[in-house]
């Protein structure tokens, strides 16, 4: 059997960030990390969804990754087609702009991260012709191509973003991920501002997307109902640190860390007769600036235990290829969303 192969490491990834106090005009400014010690493998061709609560730090990984935003330190190490490995963090000026076409991303709101005052094929056709030297009808054919297969109508390819619907626009953000020929596209809230008929269509259009140009996919979401559709892993934030890492069948069927649990109690079914037995999390979340002792998630947590309060847990394998960030994993029993129906049936 043919082992997978890597197409990113992300390693220690620390982003800090200064909060200045206006009552502390001359005191050092704050310092609060949003993420903690992050560390994971991508395989090539995968679906790796990162979900967790507003504000654990989902979005700002996926910008430090992409470059967005610089990580504070720690490395991701892009595999290349040919073999290299290359930390896409050290890369400066032209040194990353061949690999920065490889990497590309899709945000949340469609309505605000196309210009207006650009056409479709404008949208679409700037990434290509900043990194590619091509003549006109070369820029026009590839623009045709790729607005076919992420189902635009060409004949509208001149028209503004205005005169398009919030999942015509999704499709036209997806475009311009796509026309530079990318390996990895990291998907932040793609489908969250869309109504769920075309939440459906754009999932599927991502898949179909991913058979036709092996993409690989790192898609961040709080909807545990299209991550358990979509994903081949699932990656559980809290308070900046990943505490579970797990294929999505081995996550959704047994969870093996009591915050990863609450999420999935949350998670609606079908059947309106089904009675769900939902964990409502006591206290608020802490404050990223004053994190808890040990275990963060422990003031929530109904089966902490004086060592939660004091050692901080590390991410462990407990299961094959199942990683996860408790004391207790292996004597919780805890619930998923799989054998919760089966106990219901």
């Amino acid at each position: 059997m043919t082992k997978p192969k890597p197409i990113l490491d992300v390693v220690d990834m620390n982003k800090d960030f200064q909060v200045k106090s206006k009552t502390a005009l001359f005191r050092k400014p704050a310092s609060v990390q949003v993420l903690n010690q992050i560390s994971f493998e991508l395989i090539e061709g995968e679906t790796l969804s990162i979900v967790g609560e507003s504000g654990c730090g989902k979005t700002t990984l996926g910008r430090c990754i992409v470059r967005g935003m610089d990580a504070s330190s720690g490395q991701v190490i892009y595999h290349t087609e040919d073999g290299q490995q290359i930390d896409f963090l050290k890369l400066k000026g032209k040194g990353s702009k061949t690999y920065r076409r490889e990497i590309q991303m899709i945000f949340q709101d469609p309505y605000s991260s196309l210009s207006p005052r650009m056409s479709v094929f404008d949208i679409i056709s700037e990434p290509l012709i900043a990194n590619f030297k091509l003549s006109k009808a070369e820029v026009e054919e590839k623009v045709t191509l790729i607005a076919e297969k992420t189902g635009l109508n060409v004949s509208y390819l001149r028209r503004y973003p205005h005169a398009f619907s919030g999942g015509q626009r999704q499709r036209i953000a997806i475009a311009r991920a796509l026309i530079t020929q990318p390996r990895l596209i990291v998907c932040d809230e793609a489908v969250s501002a869309l109504d769920v008929s075309i939440q459906a269509q754009i999932i599927n259009l991502l898949k179909d997307l991913q058979e036709q140009f092996r993409i690989t996919y790192i898609f961040i979401s709080h909807d545990l109902s299209i991550v358990q559709n979509i994903s081949d892993r699932v990656a559980v934030m809290h308070l900046g640190r990943i505490v579970e890492l797990a294929t999505s069948e081995s996550l959704f069927g047994q969870p093996r860390h009591p915050y990863t649990e609450a999420l999935m109690s949350a998670v609606p079914q079908p059947d309106p007769e089904l009675k769900k037995n939902r964990i409502i999390l006591e206290g608020e979340v802490p404050n990223p600036a004053n994190p808890p002792s040990g275990c963060h998630f422990h003031p929530r947590c109904a089966y902490r235990t004086e060592k939660c309060v004091k050692e901080v847990p590390e991410l462990r394998e407990v299961g094959y290829n199942h990683f996860t960030a408790c004391h207790y994993a292996e004597e919780l029993k805890l619930k998923g969303v799989h054998n919760e129906l089966a106990n219901e049936a």
